[in-house]
This record gives structure tokens, C-alpha cells and sequence, in this order.
């Protein structure tokens, strides 16, 4: 399946404003300003979330400063280059960043660019840098795969192995000369190949998407402790590693095996805060708040939790943390690796 049919698809659960409606929450620290590090915006059949959505959400209550917007497989150009046909995603999330609002939506930019072309990436990365009028920000190449289907959680059929291949790395030293960042999206089994490529390129920035992606579907259901220790092993080698930071989100998938969608009701920021608590403590355990940032993941986790009770459920997990680790986590990480243009806030 290439990535224009995938684009296609809707590999997550199905939005219910009714459902949601049925859990709602007041503001938790609703001065504390935020930067939202990963979202998505796409027309998609039967998924349509687009400027005015996003808006919706980041409105309502929480002080959201800034977004960063990653790459989904949305909106690519129906001719021309096959290699230049992302640009149209690129462009939808720039033009998105135009408006009066006091948010800036898409302040930084995370396209995709077919890393395998190698050295000839770069004059993609080019034309990605000059399309999103000064906000595009690195690539996201998707490799999350599994060889038993049931354990996939991704509507894109990447091949295995891709990060080892050789051209791979050539395209990510594209990325470093031109000072972009890397947004890795990949299983817990696949976590550990990331190894080499950090090693080989300490002046990449590299950030693990959705806390690597523990999986709780296929033949990981039920067996979440033994995951736990799988997922908790490999991130500890990849926190040796300086240059490796890690988005904590995405624990809405239906790859991540929660199934709080299948409720009567959707969860409370207490509920979510007890189940996905652990991991992303473990996270900023073992990275340090200075390396870590709070994403929301939208609107794929808007299938099981509204974006207040959501930020609610981050607050509260790391209610106990010093202020300086909480303005990192909620702002002052993203705003570093991404290199965003914004003023100085909080702490």
C-alpha cells in the first residue's frame, strides 16, 4: 500500500461529540502555558479535522501558546513528483498558521520526505523548508511495523527494517546539515534501531514519538507488566543518548490497548492519569524533563478522551514534579528542540 492509499484510510477510533460530552472536567492550572507538540490535520473520508477543529480544541481552557503540527499522509498533491507530492500536507499546515488568534497553530512544521532517497532528500527537504514560509521543522518517517498484523496499529504498510537501511541514514545526514529534527515513529519492538543512527549522528536531534510506542493489541494483549519491562529496557539504552528526546502522548491508539473507547462513558483525567501515569514518569525518569514534552495526539485520541480531560490527565500526572520540570515538559522542551519562534513563558 503506498502512502497516498493509505492516506485514505482511518486507522483509529471514530469521533463521538455525544460520548465525549458525557465526562467533563474543570480546568486544572489553567494559566500554565503550553505547547502542544504533536497534532494532525487531514480531510480525510470520514475523518475531516481541519483549522477551525483545531481551534475548537486548543480553546477550550487550557492555555495553549503554540502547536506543532506532524505529518499524517493527508493532502498530498494528486500529480507531479511522486518525491514532492507531501508538499501539499506541508503547505495545509502552513497555511493553517495564518490568522489573527492569539495561538499560534503550526509554529513548527514536521513533514514527511522520503528519507530513503538518501543524499537526494535534500532537495526535497528544500522545497518542504521553503513551502512552509519559515516554520518547517524536520521529517517524520513512519516505521512502525510488526510481522503479525494483529499487533499493527498503523494504516501504513512500511517495510521492516527501514531505519537499518543504509540510504535511510544518508537521508537523516540531509536532515542534520540543514539543522532539522527527527520524529521517529516506531513499536517498542522496534525501539532499539535507533541505536546506531543516534550513535552515528549526535548532531541529529531525534524525538521518539508517543513514548515508543508500547503495544497492548495482537499478542501484547494482556501481557502489559511483561511489555512494561520490554518497552522500559530499551528506552533506558535510548536515554544514553543525548541527542534523543521522546513526546508523551498517543496512549489513545488502539495499538496501545486501553480500550477506554469501548466505555459507556469516556475516562476521567483520574483514570487516565492511573493508566498511562507510569510510562511517561518512567520517561521523565530516565530522559529528564529537559528532554521530554506532552503532546495530545489529535484528533486520533479525541476517540477516546476530550482535549481538556486530556491536558487534565498530564497535569496531574506529574502534579508532583518541581515547576522547572513541569514548564519543560509542558513548553519550554518543545520550544527548544523545535526551535520556535516564541516569547519567553513561565519559568
Amino acid at each position: 500500500m503506498s502512502r497516498v492509499e493509505a492516506a485514505k484510510l482511518v486507522p483509529h477510533q471514530p469521533f463521538r461529540p455525544e460520548w465525549l460530552s458525557l465526562t467533563s472536567e474543570a480546568i486544572i492550572d489553567p494559566e500554565r502555558p503550553i505547547i502542544d507538540a504533536h497534532h494532525h490535520l487531514w480531510d480525510k473520508p470520514g475523518a475531516r479535522y481541519l483549522r477551525a477543529d483545531l481551534l475548537e480544541d486548543v480553546g477550550s481552557g487550557h492555555n495553549i501558546i503554540a502547536t506543532i503540527f506532524a505529518e499524517g499522509r493527508a493532502n498530498y498533491l494528486s500529480d507531479g513528483a511522486p518525491e514532492l507530492r507531501s508538499l501539499g500536507e506541508t503547505r495545509l499546515a502552513a497555511d493553517a498558521a495564518n490568522g489573527p488568534e492569539k495561538v499560534q497553530l503550526c509554529a513548527g512544521i514536521i513533514g514527511f520526505a522520503d528519507l530513503t532517497l538518501g543524499a537526494d532528500a535534500g532537495p526535497v527537504l528544500d522545497r518542504h523548508i521553503e513551502a512552509a514560509n519559515g516554520r518547517f521543522r524536520g521529517v517524520r518517517n513512519t516505521s512502525a511495523w510488526h510481522a503479525n498484523p494483529s499487533a499493527r496499529g498503523s494504516a501504513v504498510d512500511c517495510p521492516p527494517g527501514l531505519l537499518q537501511q543504509p540510504a535511510f541514514a544518508e537521508g537523516l545526514e540531509q536532515l542534520a546539515q540543514r539543522n532539522l529534527v527527527f520524529d521517529a515513529w516506531m513499536y517498542h519492538t522496534q525501539l532499539l534501531d535507533l541505536v546506531d543512527l543516534a550513535r552515528a549522528l549526535p548532531q541529529l536531534r531525534i524525538v521518539i514519538n508517543h513514548q515508543g510506542g508500547p503495544l497492548g493489541i495482537g499478542p501484547y494483549a494482556g501481557r502489559r507488566e511483561a511489555v512494561f519491562e520490554d518497552w522500559s529496557h530499551a528506552m533506558a539504552r535510548l536515554a544514553r543518548f543525548d541527542n534523543i528526546h521522546v513526546k508523551l502522548g498517543g496512549f489513545g491508539m488502539t495499538m496501545a490497548g486501553f480500550d477506554f473507547h469501548q466505555r459507556e462513558r469516556p475516562p476521567t483525567s483520574d483514570e487516565l492519569s492511573e493508566a498511562w501515569g507510569p510510562y511517561m514518569r518512567f520517561c521523565i525518569d530516565t530522559f529528564g524533563a529537559e528532554r521530554c514534552m506532552f503532546e495530545s495526539n489529535f484528533p486520533v485520541d479525541r476517540g477516546t478522551t476530550s482535549y481538556a480531560v486530556l491536558w487534565n490527565a498530564f497535569k496531574k500526572i506529574v502534579s508532583g514534579a518541581p515547576e522547572q520540570d513541569k514548564h519543560a515538559l509542558f513548553y519550554a522542551t518543545a520550544a527548544r528542540v523545535y526551535a520556535l519562534a516564541l516569547p519567553v513563558e513561565g519559568t
